[in-house]
């Protein structure tokens, strides 16, 4: 086959360090759009950014090119420097260790969609720490609690 083709759909989510809430209402539009252009930037076809105070979700394309982590590496450490220019109070931003990746059926896509973009409904009475358990257990990831925090 001389080309090489891919459609591998991510549904990204991760939060602020200690699930502090960073993104309030005036920098979260700003980061949203911020980590769409990091996506674009290395390839990926960005399909939604949304998320709440103390986490994003990120709904991409992964491109050939690139893995996983290396992905997730470029977001975090690029959005991070970015924030942390802001203003004087944003310099002690961090993002988590680490992060939760699951695989999007084309045919799963629009709820996958509508989830994010309900993320401030949803969170008005679940926390990220109960929705990120439900989406290990939904996606059958098998995980230890005492080591998903940091």
């Amino acid at each position: 086959m001389p080309q090489s083709l891919s459609k591998v759909i991510l549904h990204i989510v991760f939060s602020t360090k200690n699930r502090e809430p960073w993104l309030d209402s005036h920098v979260r539009p700003r980061m949203h759009a911020y980590l769409a252009t990091i996506c674009r930037d290395v390839g990926a076809e960005v399909v939604r950014v949304g998320g709440v105070g103390d986490h994003v979700h990120i709904v991409t394309t992964l491109p050939r090119t690139v893995s996983q982590a290396e992905l997730v590496e470029r977001i975090k450490k690029v959005s991070s420097k970015w924030i942390k220019t802001l203003d004087a109070r944003s310099r002690g931003f961090f993002w988590q260790r680490g992060y939760g990746a699951f695989s999007v059926s084309p045919n799963q896509i629009e709820a996958v969609l509508q989830y994010v973009e309900a993320q401030e409904e949803h969170h008005r009475t679940r926390t990220f720490q109960e929705e990120y358990c439900e989406l290990l257990r939904k996606h059958g990831v098998d995980f230890d609690e005492r080591y998903v925090w940091d």
